[in-house]
């Protein structure tokens, strides 16, 4: 069902992408079955759309293919182009995961409108073309962004959420058979078009980059669904969008092209659980192309060497669709591939199954502090502006905490906003507040982020359409006073409902009681050192046992960074905002002195444990077979390829970030013939440099950037939509109604 790929003319092996695949190895009868049970699964939890809802959405592309040419023909005649009347056309093409095989109920359509090059954006598409879709009954919502750095028109038409970008191409007239794989199609056209077009031309590329189509599109599905749960999926906060995943997962089945969706999970988590970023993922050759458009290129471009996790689109002109990506956001994915890969392995060891992969990550149980942002408006149009605009923004925040605490105070971003259904024209973003677990801090030292935050309130407020009531208030909040409207029913958890994976990773199947018994010991004595009296050490062990109203066995997300109370320093004006309270007082007035803990607490927050404690990945050695010395040959460059020098000299962002990788253990790539071990060498890391007790860490060929230029392989000839019969589809588009 795959694509051809290249071959190695010595080896004779297919290649796709830019090296030789780690393992040809097939799936066995247990890959067989395990596949079969997380299709199943991914079935049971309702990701796939049923074939009515699939009628209802191709009956609504044919609908909105059918306006744009009514569209495009009456701005013809308006312009006076009545010679052109007879023959404009304008067409829609679809992107994103409609287009790659992996929505799912409920998602929306990423859509392109294509028109010729005397329809002009401003004008006609968010003037002419919206004033139609607004007189349509069936367009609700409609709203759009034509300041956006990809102009858009958001709306739903008969239920289903649209998102319509517009390209304005260099032609007279838009044939039906466009192509939009051809490079010509981006000669004079502005940037807005080719961000536009970049969509399309990237997902068609990657569909004839991976050898096996359907695994891609399984193994897609799967990881977007672990993405969600795990809270690291949202391209805005600076994790990873619907596009990131695709690309890396499309590197996977490229370096693992026989293997089946089951396999290429685990090998998803344990390749990059051990990616030397910032080495850029590449599907192919970055190509310069022959119309002198900017590329990502870290030798030419000096913005292009602080990219922490470049992703680069296979298509010409290639970018980074990561650039959003922080040291604090990086922190965490790298933390949950790690999760991923133990418990990946501890599935092959017959110990965990897909329920503790797709496990809920309980964001506002897993942090001592939060910052909560509100935002406010005067009506619903208003705040959907206002809360698209403070959404976008957040990022800079993150950024500008971590420049201002020098690295030291990450955060954590809740992906998407939560509302109080008591306060209708209110909506809240949160972000965990935690210390670097690389970078040494001294007891008892505190960071002043009231200057941080002010500058990014100075910020958002330049926002060009700011109107009267749109207003945004940042406060720190304790885990103990996070409002119950986030939790779901309203409802804050008084425990644990089950044993978690964080739990069993956190006591260890090795732990002991009294480890966590000494565990919590230490960190009741570390709630005292920040006090400067008696009274002030009882109100730091309150706050410390109010923190932790659970045992350590129960509970060790509260064991992992502790921040005492009383050193905020945070008055009542604030305390009262934080607890959703009215205040007439500035929610900032107060002094915001956040401290990142004691140097002893060096854990990671999504570390449920100190290093004391052995995972049950531990369980499984590392196998030493022939794909070990495939995947280490991908390191280097082939016999007739070399990296350029200059690239190499020029990459010094590498050195620049520091401890951005997270702790990682080695582990093989292709673990079909790995044995459990009765031990393993506990693993120990300072910062970035790990000793992992003598077994080797795997570092897969692909772990090292390699630019090479050759000649591009063929891109399939996209088609516009199936052109509907609408007299057959009349009783499916009633139900759809």
């Amino acid at each position: 069902m795959g694509n051809p790929g290249l071959r190695n003319f010595n080896t004779g092996h297919q290649i796709f992408g830019l090296s030789e695949p780690i393992s040809l190895a097939g799936p066995t009868k247990n890959d067989v079955i395990k596949t079969r049970e997380l299709e199943k699964y991914l079935r049971d939890a309702g990701l796939y759309e049923s074939k009515q809802d699939a009628v209802c959405r191709e009956e609504v592309l044919g609908r909105l293919d059918q306006i744009v040419k009514i569209w495009v023909k009456s701005v013809s005649r308006a312009k006076g182009y009545e010679q052109l009347v007879e023959s404009a056309n304008a067409m829609i093409f679809t992107s994103g995961s409609y287009r790659l095989g992996v929505h799912g109920p409920g998602a929306d359509i990423d859509t392109l409108c294509v028109g010729p090059r005397y329809t002009s954006r401003d004008e006609d598409f968010f003037g002419a073309l919206h004033k139609i879709l607004a007189e349509i009954p069936e367009v609700t919502e409609l709203h759009p962004v034509p300041d956006a750095y990809v102009p858009v028109m958001k709306f739903k038409f008969n239920g289903i959420p649209i998102d319509l970008l517009y390209a304005r191409l260099f032609l007279w007239v838009i044939p039906e058979d466009l192509d939009l794989s051809k490079e010509s199609i981006l000669h004079n056209v502005d940037e807005q078009t080719v961000r536009s077009l970049n969509g399309c031309r990237v997902t068609d590329q990657v569909l004839h980059l991976v050898p096996n189509i359907q695994n891609f599109r399984t193994t897609l599905r799967c990881m977007r669904f672990w993405a969600k749960r795990r809270g690291v999926y949202s391209n805005v906060a600076g994790f990873l969008g619907g596009i990131n995943l695709a690309l890396l997962v499309a590197r996977i089945c490229q370096l693992f092209p026989n293997a089946l969706p089951n396999m290429l999970v685990s090998r998803f988590f344990r390749v990059y659980t051990q990616w030397k970023w910032p080495n850029p993922i590449m599907l192919c050759a970055i190509e310069e192309g022959s119309l002198r458009l900017p590329v990502w290129d870290p030798r030419r471009n000096p913005k292009d060497r602080f990219h922490l996790m470049p992703i680069i689109t296979p298509a010409y002109p290639c970018m980074n669709s990561s650039y959003n990506v922080s040291s604090s956001t990086l922190h965490i994915m790298s933390d949950e591939f790690q999760r991923g890969s133990e418990i990946c392995m501890a599935m092959e060891a017959c110990k965990a199954d897909w329920d503790t992969l797709f496990e809920p990550y309980p964001f506002f149980e897993a942090y001592n502090n939060y910052l909560q942002i509100d935002i406010m408006a005067k009506n619903a149009e208003d705040l959907r502006q206002w809360k698209g605009w403070v959404g976008s923004r957040l990022r800079h925040l993150i950024l500008r905490i971590e420049k201002h605490t020098n690295g030291v105070l990450l955060c954590h971003p809740h992906p998407g906003e939560v509302s109080d259904k008591s306060r209708p024209l209110h909506n809240c973003y949160f972000m965990g507040l935690h210390r670097n677990r690389g970078v040494p801090v001294n007891e008892g030292e505190q960071f002043d982020i009231r200057r941080t935050i002010e500058e990014f309130k100075h910020y958002v407020n330049t926002y060009n359409v700011l109107k009267p009531g749109m207003d945004i208030c940042l406060t720190h909040v304790k885990r103990r006073n996070v409002p119950s409207f986030v939790f779901p029913d309203g409802v804050r958890p008084s425990r644990p409902s089950k044993v978690t994976w964080g739990s069993k990773r956190g006591s260890g199947l090795r732990g002991s009681a009294s480890d966590h018994d000494q565990a919590e010991k230490s960190q009741v004595g570390e709630a005292v050192v920040f006090g400067a009296d008696s009274g002030r050490k009882r109100k730091q062990l309150e706050d410390s046992m109010d923190n932790n109203p659970r045992n350590s066995k129960s509970s060790p997300l509260s064991r992992e960074v502790h921040i005492s109370a009383s050193s905020m320093k945070f008055d009542d004006s604030e305390i009262n905002c934080m607890d959703g309270q009215k205040s007439k007082k500035p929610c900032l007035e107060s002094t915001g002195n956040i401290p990142c803990g004691d140097k002893k607490t060096n854990g990671s927050v999504r570390s449920n444990q100190e290093a004391n404690h052995i995972s049950v990945a531990a369980d499984i050695l590392l196998s030493r077979t022939p794909e070990n010395l495939a995947a280490r040959k991908i390191m280097s460059c082939p016999n007739d390829v070399q990296v350029p020098d200059e690239l190499q000299d020029n990459i010094e962002y590498r050195n620049q970030v520091k401890d951005y990788g997270g702790d990682m253990k080695g582990s093989s790539l292709d673990s079909s013939n790995s044995k459990p071990a009765v031990a393993e060498e506990q693993v120990i890391c300072k910062g970035t440099t790990c000793s992992n007790g003598g077994l080797e860490e795997l570092e897969p060929a692909e772990l090292t950037a390699q630019f090479l230029s050759g000649t591009p392989a063929p891109v399939p000839k996209q088609k516009p939509l199936i052109r509907m019969n609408f007299t057959t589809l009349g009783k499916a588009a009633e139900k759809c109604s």
